[in-house]
């Protein structure tokens, strides 16, 4: 297995794709949440997912909690990714993940996204508004999680599958709480963000700062649901993303 392999799980276009659609998880959430997407897509856009550590087909491995520690890795893992033009896309911790991936790749002089597409994530800038739970107790941060509501439902209220993913899931909370923004230059791709009507947990003004971090096209799209409106607006996000694919 080529460290690609490791990094990303695949769903190829019916046609010779011209796009690659890379997505990146919420906290706890591994590739698979996105394999439905692919129905929805143009035929001429690969579906490509990244699988981080401590989830899914790498549930053995000991995943990150700093986001120092995972963005080499994953440029070196999704380096060969880039000779196609792509488009990002992350929802909550995913979009913090790859904005900062992108970024790094910008520093590096790698070839940038199209367009980069944030979901369910105040933007970068802002401060964190609730207080870090990463390092409580195990009852005390499952409770914390579910308050929040960025976690799915269906993770937390089945015991066995929660004991799989609470390392991964209290990882990717410690990643999120410890992150510091650093400013850069604004990025010279157009950024589309989406957000929930019905998310508690985050507010639309903070989604809107996004557009301090493009000197290209800006746009913010409300989606019915809360903070997994992922799979109720499922068909009505993909719209809109497949409009800008093409």
């Amino acid at each position: 297995m080529t460290d690609a392999d490791r990094w990303i799980i695949r769903w190829p276009a019916p046609r010779p794709a011209r796009l690659r659609l890379l997505c990146f998880p919420y906290a706890g959430g591994g590739a698979s949440i996105y394999r439905p997407w692919r129905d929805h897509l143009p035929a001429d856009v690969e579906l490509c997912a990244v699988q981080l550590p401590g989830r899914e087909s790498r549930l053995s491995e000991p995943p990150c909690d700093r986001l120092s520690a995972l963005l080499p890795l994953l440029h070196r893992g999704l380096a060969g990714l880039l000779d196609l033009p792509y488009v990002t896309f992350g929802h909550s911790l995913g979009a913090l993940v790859s904005f900062e991936f992108v970024r790094r790749l910008r520093r590096h002089g790698d070839p940038l996204p199209r367009h980069i597409f944030v979901s369910g994530r105040a933007a970068p800038q802002v401060h964190l508004r609730d207080e870090p739970v990463h390092h409580l107790p195990d009852d005390e941060f499952v409770e914390a999680v579910s308050q929040f509501r960025a976690t799915s439902p269906e993770v937390l209220a089945n015991p066995d599958l929660l004991a799989l993913v609470l390392p991964a899931l209290r990882a990717d909370f410690a990643l999120s709480e410890q992150y510091r923004h650093v400013a850069e230059s604004p990025l010279p791709r157009p950024i589309t963000a989406f957000y929930g009507i019905g998310d508690p947990s985050v507010r639309k003004e903070d989604v809107l700062a996004w557009e301090t971090q493009t000197c290209a096209a800006w746009s913010a799209r409300a989606m019915p649901g809360d903070h997994f409106f992922l799979r109720p607006s499922l068909h009505r996000l993909l719209a809109e993303i497949g409009a800008s694919l093409t």
